[in-house]
């Protein structure tokens, strides 16, 4: 700094005594003019190192509109440390898509006011990805002189500077080398998930300097500080000027010079160098260094010079004990290197160790958990599971299918043991083995009046004959006799009494006529059931009959004067018996009702989901469970979830209703980590589906993928090797979910398999079509499996011929139509009116109850021939004989 203020204040003096002795005062301004300029250079370099300069930006579809903005607001940033001008540094920019767009020249703007605001008004294209064309037009039109860009022989270095977000949609290996051929020196940003093969085919050598990868749009300000140096500091202007030195280029001022490696001197060229040593014997062992007066001998690194000046010894580094290794220090001709043990990794300072981790890298591919030992990372399960032969993922310790478990009931593993439970109304005894029903009255906390009774879930108060409840459930109140007498066969007279008090009753023969009488006080009533009864004149109104009478309601008795009927709780509707009860959805049909199916949902938790949209993807799955037919014969449903790894959150044989279905979906935890779709499609493939996990033989095998985004390993192989086994897969993508992907993932044909969704506000309009386009896929397997079932009887010659002919044989010989084309299967309207009326004919004999046939024969199968029905079902039936 003193040297330089020296020269400074010299200059000024030297320009001040000439211009009183030589020039002319009108001469004064422009000297001193001249002076500040030169301090302007100095205080700012890139002010002397002129550029011309083109933006070459990624419009394509795959960036967002904030992050358009991220990517005007880093080009504005830049531009603060350019001197723009038309003598200094020109900026021209232009941006691609499909096509390529330029926004303005070099020659357009002549200041930074005006390039930011053009910068500004861009607007995004959102097209494709052309960068070789891009590359293309920057080179054969943006550089040329017709739009501002200077003569090369003007030495004014070409800089385009391209920013990109993805994979090129064209080729640019071949144009972007004929571009760096032609004096254009290239910086490739690339922004997320490029490939860095990519940058480098179209970046310039170096590398280090010339290309540069950041993971998203918010990152890309971090390379203004890069930028800065490489364009400002004028130290780097032997990169970026073709400056034909030999050997080294060193920055002076405002420009270079050249200069010699060591034993070298400079040639009046001032570019290449001479060896002198070449032309004397000069007897070094090593090396030959020139000097301005001759020659001399030194060593190569590592060694040093003995006394004869010519000949050198090794030097052993580590032996001087100054190395600082903290493992071991290995010597080297020039100097020594420190090395750590195994399962270590020097760290940066090169001296010191720290221990490797394998899993770091996060591909170790582990289900639950890992450790990094001295060699690999090795995968672990948690408590209750173990590892299976994969290495990879686990499975649940089953601590009960050795059946030692001598449980009395039921029983459950856990992690830790096999655990035994009790049914409802039943209660553990300290065995932890048997059980014992569970006594709710045992306390004496109950509060009846008279008596108690313990039922499976508490204990209800009951009253003596010939009292009723309150309303509290606890007192009693009025007392009611009353018998019955029944008379099936003339005048002979059954008595059952309903109360435990002592009745006077009078019963007088008369001949062929009987006489029914009761005591004083008493009156004779005709019942529900067309017997007699003998009802107490004083407390039969406003008697509760339910408390007197074994009414036989499952659910609720309600009293009406002196007669009752049975209620059901909500939720449930009477039976035909007018006395128990069924739920209302037995005869709802589900929308999917048609057919059987494993299905298995493969859920994507990675990080860019965000656990609000987890939430939504929760409710989707509960939307197409409720559409399901699920029971323990019907439909099974299993899910797993991943990101980095893969988790079993519940597998096909763990639940058989949709309420305890979606009450695992509800207790699912987000992940919230990387997305490797392909080990979930793996694990699907190779475990899902598997008997230990409850997968069915001759079931149809389903699976519904979700994701969102792009997958960090490759899908094709394990989802073709899944459709290949014949499972059907659903695709299902929203958001960034990339459609090359799951064009791999889906079944064929592709629109039939595959759904997409912008974002997840639009998911409710793809889950809708998805379970559409799934229900019809089940219905029509329903109907192929019906169609092919061994009970569909061949008839004559199709029989005889072994033919899989599709016509059937629903109907005896007597009760065929006359019309033959009836029989044909392919007329399923036609088809299912047979059906019908054979149904109908059966309810007309009392041989199938109409309820029955109303509410089951969507979900019954049903044969008829000219011997017998039969329901395809083990709990129903009934040969034509039996009837």
């Amino acid at each position: 700094m003193r040297s330089g203020c020296f020269v400074s204040l010299f200059f000024v003096q030297w320009v001040c005594d000439s211009l009183l002795t030589k020039l002319h005062e009108r001469f004064v301004p422009s000297v001193f003019e001249s002076i500040t300029n030169f301090f302007l250079v100095a205080e700012n370099p890139c002010k002397a190192i002129p550029l011309d300069f083109v933006f070459v930006i990624d419009s394509s579809r795959s960036i967002r509109s904030n992050d358009y903005e991220k990517v005007k607001t880093f080009i504005i940033n830049l531009l603060q440390f350019l001197d723009i001008g038309h003598d200094a540094t020109r900026v021209g920019l232009l941006q691609y898509g499909s096509v390529v767009q330029p926004e303005f020249s070099l020659n357009t703007y002549g200041s930074r006011a005006e390039v930011e605001q053009a910068v500004k008004n861009m607007e995004h294209l959102a097209t494709g990805t052309m960068t070789g064309l891009a590359i293309q037009y920057t080179m054969e039109t943006a550089f040329t002189e017709d739009h501002g860009a200077r003569p090369l022989n003007m030495h004014i270095p070409r800089i385009a500077m391209i920013v990109t977000d993805g994979r090129p949609q064209d080729t640019v290996k071949e144009v972007a080398a004929e571009a760096r051929k032609a004096g254009i020196q290239i910086f490739a940003i690339g922004v997320g998930r490029v490939d860095m093969k990519i940058l480098k085919t179209i970046g310039s050598e170096p590398h280090s300097e010339h290309v540069h990868l950041v993971a998203n749009f918010s990152q890309i300000e971090s390379l203004i500080s890069v930028f800065q140096s490489k364009l400002c500091g004028g130290s780097k202007l032997c990169e970026v000027v073709d400056h034909q030195c030999q050997h080294i280029c060193i920055k002076v001022p405002g420009s270079y010079r050249c200069k010699c490696r060591k034993g070298f001197s400079i040639n009046p060229d001032g570019k290449t160098c001479q060896d002198t040593c070449a032309e004397v014997d000069h007897g070094c062992e090593h090396i030959c260094a020139n000097l301005p007066d001759g020659h001399e001998c030194r060593c190569r690194p590592g060694y040093e010079l003995t006394v004869d000046g010519k000949t050198c010894n090794r030097i052993d580094y580590c032996d001087l004990g100054i190395h600082g290794c903290e493992h071991s220090c290995i010597s080297l001709p020039e100097s020594f290197v420190c090395r750590c043990m195994k399962g270590y990794s020097l760290n940066l300072d090169g001296k010191t160790c720290s221990k490797i981790d394998h899993c770091a890298d996060g591909n170790h591919g582990c289900e639950q958990e890992f450790m990094s030992t001295d060699d690999s990372c090795v995968c672990k399960c948690r408590k209750g599971f173990i590892l299976r032969p994969d290495g990879k993922t686990c499975r649940k310790i089953d601590h009960c299918a050795d059946g030692n478990h001598g449980c009395e009931q039921e029983f459950m593993s856990t992690d830790d043991s096999c655990v035994c439970k009790c049914r409802k109304g039943f209660t553990l005894r300290p065995d932890g083995k048997t059980c014992r029903k569970t006594d709710h009255c045992a306390d004496g906390k109950h509060g009846c009046e008279q008596e108690s009774v313990n039922t499976e879930n508490s204990c209800v108060c009951k009253c003596r004959g010939g009292y009723s409840l309150q309303p509290d459930g606890k007192r009693y109140t009025g007392v009611v006799s009353e018998f019955i007498l029944y008379s099936p066969y003339g005048c002979f007279f059954e008595l059952q009494f309903q109360n435990r008090r002592a009745l006077e009753i009078s019963q007088k023969s008369l001949r062929k006529t009987c006489v029914h009488q009761c005591s004083l006080g008493w009156r004779i009533k005709t019942t529900m059931h067309c017997s007699l009864t003998c009802v107490n004149k004083t407390f039969s109104s406003g008697v509760d009959v339910c408390q007197t009478l074994e009414h036989g309601c499952e659910h609720q008795c309600v009293a009406n004067g002196s007669s009752y009927m049975c209620k059901c709780f909500e939720g449930f509707i009477l039976a035909e018996d007018k006395r128990s009860c069924k739920s209302r959805r037995a005869c709802i049909k589900p929308e999917c009702h048609d057919g059987v199916m494993d299905l298995v949902f493969v859920i994507d938790g990675s990080k860019s989901l965000g656990p609000a949209n987890f939430e939504l993807v929760k409710q989707f799955v509960n939307s197409i469970v409720d559409s399901l037919d699920i029971s323990r014969t019907g439909t099974h449903v299993g899910l797993i979830q991943y990101s980095t790894k893969v988790r079993t959150e519940f597998t096909l044989g763990q639940y058989v209703t949709g309420d305890s279905i979606k009450q695992a979906v509800g207790r699912m935890q987000y992940m919230g980590r990387g997305s490797r779709t392909g080990s979930a499609l793996r694990h699907m493939f190779e475990s899902s589906f598997s008997s230990r996990e409850g997968g069915r033989p001759n079931t149809q095998q389903v699976t519904i993928v979700f994701t969102d985004g792009r997958s960090q390993d490759d899908v094709s192989e394990w989802a073709s090797k899944a459709k290949s086994s014949g499972i059907t897969i659903y695709a299902l993508g929203i958001g960034k979910a990339i459609e090359q992907e799951l064009r791999e993932i889906a079944s064929e044909p592709n629109e039939m398999y595959l759904y997409y969704a912008e974002s997840f506000e639009k998911m409710g309009e793809i889950t809708q079509k998805l379970k559409s386009r799934m229900c019809k896929g089940l219905r029509q397997k329903f109907i192929q499996t019906f169609l092919t079932r061994p009970h569909l009887d061949m008839e004559g010659d199709e029989r005889k011929s072994g033919h899989e002919t599709r016509s059937c044989a629903f109907f005896s010989s007597t009760d065929k139509p006359a019309d033959e084309s009836m029989c044909q299967c392919e007329n399923m309207i036609t088809f299912q009116n047979h059906v019908t009326e054979k149904l109908n004919n059966l309810v007309q004999k009392n041989i199938l109850f109409a309820p029955i046939w109303l509410c089951c024969i969507s979900s019954v199968w049903v044969k008829v021939s000219s011997d017998s029905f039969v329901f395809d079902n083990p709990h129903a039936s009934v040969s034509h004989k039996e009837a």
